[in-house]
């Protein structure tokens, strides 16, 4: 190197060979690849021409380096056409004796300029490899999380309705019992107070037993279903009026869980909708499935219902849509129940 004559030519090209090499260290998505061929280009041109104007025998190793980058940088097709290019330039320099230096270097060690770049195509490899790998590995994270978050968003539905079923349905009848026994101690009629009084006593009764079937549901406790729904509607004051069709057969936790909060809300919207009328229930097991119907003919007394939450028939349709079941419900038009109402859920095993 030098400050004049050929020395500088010599100082000004290993600028230039530095700054190819030292331009690698920007992150891809900051240079264009445009830019990039053409400086990777304009590298090559300049260890090249290192080659021919130094006296050195190690000018050649900025091609060596730089055909090793341009593998990395660039895709297969565009690095291996480069790298061609650098063997033939920096093999043709010596090969025609060009500059001071040809002498120390035979024409082969120009020409096998280019051979770096399959390293850097295999580092290239490897690292789309790794950011692949571990691009996977975040998605998976990212839906372990989305299930995990799913989970809990159903598990709150579950726990949502099961405290709907226990407290909104119980806490209504009693607070209507209540009102009525406040209405008739202006009567004076306290035997009709004291019915009020007790219905809201055996109602109190009724919402501890569903709080012991709600616990044991959300434990996942299996629940006798076929027992368990005939005290249900003993305590509801409807007697032998369960009729079981086929083979009883034990159902999964959750199934049975979901029947009986579906038979709790239709009881309850029978005895708020049609006092007095006559509730029957059916469970029916068959080889594919188990179906349970409610069905209440037309009220008898007069209907003094507070109006509901309205979350009654949606919650029951959501359990039975996590079976993967049908749930219908509609008035009755035809038969001796005609005016009533009914309530049909088929769970499939």
């Amino acid at each position: 190197m030098g400050v004049t004559g050929r020395g500088l030519v010599v100082a000004v090209l290993f600028v230039l060979n530095c700054a190819a090499l030292l331009v690698r260290g920007l992150p891809p998505a900051k240079v264009p690849p445009r830019a990039v061929v053409v400086w990777l280009s304009l590298g090559i041109l300049a260890a090249a021409a290192l080659i021919g104007v130094s006296r050195s025998g190690t000018g050649y190793l900025f091609a060596f380096f730089l055909a090793g980058h341009i593998g990395y940088r660039l895709p297969a097709r565009q690095a291996l056409l480069l790298a061609l290019a650098c063997g033939l330039l920096c093999g043709g320099v010596l090969y025609f004796h060009l500059g001071p230096g040809h002498d120390l270097l035979p024409w082969a060690v120009g020409l096998a300029t280019g051979t770096p770049v399959l390293i850097g195509i295999l580092n290239r490899v490897q690292h789309q490899a790794v950011a692949a790998a571990l691009s996977a590995a975040e998605s998976a994270e990212r839906a372990a999380r989305a299930e995990a978050q799913a989970a809990v968003l159903t598990e709150r539905g579950r726990i949502a309705r099961d405290v709907h079923d226990v407290l909104a349905h119980t806490l209504a009848g009693i607070n209507m019992q209540l009102e009525l026994a406040d209405a008739l101690l202006d009567t004076g009629d306290l035997a009709k107070v004291r019915a009020a009084n007790d219905k809201a006593h055996s109602l109190v009764k009724e919402s501890l037993k569903q709080a012991q079937w709600t616990v044991h549901a959300l434990r996942e406790d299996s629940l006798p279903l076929v027992e368990t729904l005939t005290a249900m509607l003993e305590s509801s004051g409807h007697r032998d009026a369960l009729t079981v069709s086929g083979t009883p057969v034990g159902v999964p936790a959750r199934v049975t869980q979901n029947l009986l909060r579906i038979a709790q809300e239709s009881l309850t919207n029978a005895a708020r909708h049609a006092p007095g009328g006559e509730v029957r229930v059916e469970l029916a097991f068959a080889a594919s499935s188990t179906a349970l119907t409610i069905r209440n003919r037309h009220a008898t007394r007069t209907v003094n219902a507070a109006v509901g939450s309205g979350m009654g028939l949606i919650g029951m349709r959501e359990r039975v849509a996590l079976l993967g079941g049908t749930l219908t419900a509609g008035p009755v038009t035809e038969g001796p129940d005609q005016g009533g109402w009914q309530v049909k859920a088929v769970i499939p095993r």
